[in-house]
This record gives C-alpha cells, sequence and structure tokens, in this order.
C-alpha cells in the first residue's frame, strides 16, 4: 500500500476545528485509577502543539482499555467469568474506572493549559463545547469506546464525530490496524491527513521495508510461530538475513527433527517452519536459528540454568532464552547491518537468568552503526527496561500496528488518509 501520505504540514490548518485520533490507552493503577505512564500522551505532544501554535482548534479523542459499551455486552462478560448476578450499577461503576479525565488532567499539566473535557463522545456536551471551542483551545471527547458504534465502524457514529470537526488528524499509530469509526470511518465525512507521530512511523518503518540500507536484518522473536506468520513470509521477500530466536524457534527444531523437550511448540506449525525454511533457500535469504539454548528444568526466576543443543533439549527441561553460541552469531549478524528490524525478545527477559540473549541483542542494536527499529510490544518494553532506548533510531508506538506494518497489509487506518 502507498505510505506517502498527506500530513499537518501539508495542509493549512488555521482557524479550522481538527478531530484528533491520539492513542491515550495509558496503562493505570488498578486500586487508584493513577496513570502509571504518560508516554503515551507525551508522543502526542507534537503534534498537538504544532496544531495548537497554527491556530486550530482541536478535538482530541482516545480510547481507553475495553469497556462494555452496553450493559447486556457486560453481563455477557461477567457470565463467562461465572458471575451471574451483576446489576446497571456494577456496569456503571466499570465505565467510571475508564474515564479519560485523569488523561485529560495529565495533558493538561504537560502543555501548560486547559484541556476541555467532555463528558461523552458525541453527546449533547460534547456537541455543545466543540462548536463553542476557540482556535488555540483544546478538549478531550471522553472514551471513545463508550459508544458501542466504534469498533463496529458504524458510519452514524463516524459522522457525528465527523460533523463536529472540518478536518481529521491520525496520530494513534497502535489503532491504525483497526477499521472503527475514529481510526478509519470518520475519513468518510472529513479529509483526513496524518499526525507527526504517524507520519514518522510511515516514513521510518516504510523506508526500512520498501528502501532499506543493506544489509537488511530482521530479528523475529517472541511466543508462536502463528503471531509471526506473515510477517516471516513477507520478510523473506525483502531481507538479506531473518534471525529466529524465542519460543518460536523450537517449532523450527522440532520440525527439523529436534528434540526440544518440554519447550514451546506448535505442532500444527511444523510444516509451515520447513517451508519457510526452504523459502529463504529459494531467496537467499540467510535464515538464522538457534544452535544452543539455555533451558531449565521448571519456568521460574530462581530456575537453574543449563546450556543444552537447541536440537537436544533433554526431555525434563524447556528452552528459555538462546545460548552464548547462538547469541554470539545473532549479535555478529547485527554488527553487520545496515537495517535492522526487530520484534520479539529472544527469551523469557522478565527472568534476569534468562535475559542475557534479548540483553545482547538489544546491546548490539545499540552498538550497530545501523538505522535499528524495534516493534512494539515486547521488544520496546525490553529495549526501555534494559536502558538502550535512546540509542535505537526508532521503537514503535504500535504493537498490533507494527507487526501487521511488517506483513505488508493494508492499514485501514493509513489507508483512509490523503496521498501526497
Amino acid at each position: 500500500m502507498n505510505y506517502n501520505k498527506k500530513t499537518v504540514m501539508d495542509v493549512d490548518v488555521a482557524g479550522k476545528k481538527i478531530l484528533l485520533r491520539c492513542d491515550f490507552n495509558v496503562p493505570q493503577d488498578k486500586k487508584t485509577g493513577a496513570i502509571t505512564s504518560d508516554k503515551r500522551i507525551v508522543a502526542a505532544l507534537p503534534t498537538i502543539r504544532y496544531l495548537l501554535d497554527q491556530g486550530a482548534a482541536v478535538i482530541a479523542c482516545s480510547h481507553l482499555g475495553k469497556p462494555a459499551a452496553t450493559f447486556e455486552s457486560y453481563a455477557k462478560k461477567q457470565a463467562e467469568k461465572g458471575k451471574t448476578d451483576v446489576t446497571r450499577e456494577d456496569w456503571e461503576k466499570s465505565l467510571k474506572k475508564l474515564t479519560l479525565a485523569p488523561v485529560a488532567r495529565r495533558l493538561s499539566e504537560l502543555l501548560g493549559r486547559e484541556v476541555i473535557f467532555a463528558a461523552d463522545t458525541v453527546g449533547p456536551d460534547a456537541q455543545a463545547k466543540a462548536a463553542a471551542l476557540q482556535p488555540g483551545q483544546i478538549m478531550l471527547l471522553e472514551n471513545t469506546r463508550f459508544e458501542k458504534g466504534e469498533t463496529k465502524n458504524d458510519p452514524e457514529l463516524a459522522k457525528k464525530l465527523a460533523d463536529m470537526a472540518e478536518l481529521f488528524v491520525s496520530d494513534a499509530f497502535g489503532t491504525v490496524h483497526r477499521a472503527h469509526a475514529t481510526t478509519a470511518g470518520v475519513a468518510a465525512y472529513l479529509p483526513a491527513v496524518s499526525g507527526l507521530l504517524v507520519a514518522k512511523e510511515l516514513e521510518i518503518m516504510g523506508g526500512a521495508l520498501n528502501d532499506p540500507k543493506r544489509p537488511f536484518v530482521a530479528v523475529l522473536g517472541g511466543a508462536k510461530v502463528s503471531d509471526k506468520i506473515g510477517v516471516i513470509n513477507n520478510l523473506l521477500e525483502k531481507a538479506d538475513t531473518i534471525i529466529i530466536g524465542g519460543g518460536m524457534a523450537y517449532t523450527f527444531a522440532k520440525a527439523q527433527g529436534g528434540s526440544i523437550g518440554n519447550s514451546l511448540c506448535e505442532n500444527d506449525k511444523l510444516d509451515y517452519a520447513l517451508e519457510m525454511i526452504d523459502k529463504a533457500k529459494r531467496n537467499g535469504v540467510q535464515l538464522l536459528l538457534p544452535t544452543d539454548t539455555v533451558a531449565a528444568c521448571e519456568f521460574s526466576a530462581e530456575a537453574e540454568p543449563h546450556v543444552v543443543p537447541t536440537n537436544a533439549i533433554p526431555d525434563n527441561m524447556e528452552g528459555l532464552d538462546i545460548g552464548p553460541e547462538t547469541t554470539k552469531v545473532f549479535c555478529d549478524a547485527v554488527r553487520g547491518a545496515g537495517t535492522v528490524v526487530w520484534n520479539g525478545p529472544m527469551g523469557v527477559f522478565e527472568f534476569d537468568t534468562f535475559a542475557k540473549g534479548t540483553r545482547a541483542m538489544a546491546q548490539a542494536l545499540a552498538d550497530s552503526g545501523a538505522v535499528t527499529i524495534v516493534g512494539g510490544g515486547d521488544s520496546a518494553a525490553a529495549v526501555e527496561q534494559m536502558g538502550f532506548a535512546d540509542k535505537i533510531t526508532h521503537i514503535s508506538t504500535g504493537g498490533g500496528a507494527s507487526l501487521e506494518f511488517l506483513e505488508g497489509k493494508e492499514l485501514p487506518g493509513v489507508a483512509c488518509l490523503l496521498d501526497k
């Protein structure tokens, strides 16, 4: 698909009312509701400040969590958990926990100006406050997922949102793989461009896939092959080297006749693993798989580590990290790269004993001198947790969106934007 899209810099926003889709799906303390990380709010600031400085009136919107938009859907979810005596009061309490009011307060602090908060998304309060909004002012709508039509991309909801504004700006990369009312639907009624955050994602990740500085090395990890099927297949058409680590590597090991003990394995993906090995050979792509593994008798932070061959893991053990020999080979490949895309950890990095492979990979990216891109999710968390974030060219803000980008899929929230 075409990733060369118009941005807020390509259109006149002065004096216009802008519907701005942000990703304010921030983590919160379960007991107090306090925001535990404002990283996603901070990420939206450049676009918000640009629009306000240009004299636009900003109507920001976002989802938060997965609220049940109707009592019926709430009751159904609770029944699945064995709770059958829920009331409407219980449902209303669950919604209050997912209000965007705390986000409005934090955004106001960061901007140093008032952020007007609407008590609903497209209801009377939102419409009145949007109508009264002046250039240089910003308001935030209540959680978009309080509206049952949001995730269904309901045209009626999209039209109500669009009627409040004159231009749609998409700046929530973490949601562009979803065809929701606030990510794609509104573009049927308003001209749509990207914000600075989405523009950066499209420029850097799009460039890595379409015109990478070579050698182009893709590092894929995580638990399941099934999560990365499309990614592996697509990158085998683009990369010079593909590195497979993490739990998914054991499916490849077993497919080649190895003994993997109690390690993670998707038995229904063994044939697929062999197909990918064969495709790599046909395409002249170097496919690097682990030769040694750090295994243990139990899945525990205190488990005693043992280095064993990946194709001969004892029956009573499971692989939890790549071994030292594999780590050296993988890191050498990264250090000689021109472009590196990394999605998925090399092991159970949450346990310090089994984080060495992931830490070494993060260090190798930081030292490589290559254009380095880390996909969202666990690999991004690992890089930040280990202190390498400031040495990486780009850490994506989207987990699922990054994966689908790497798969080459059309992203609804990008396809709907105006082409340059």
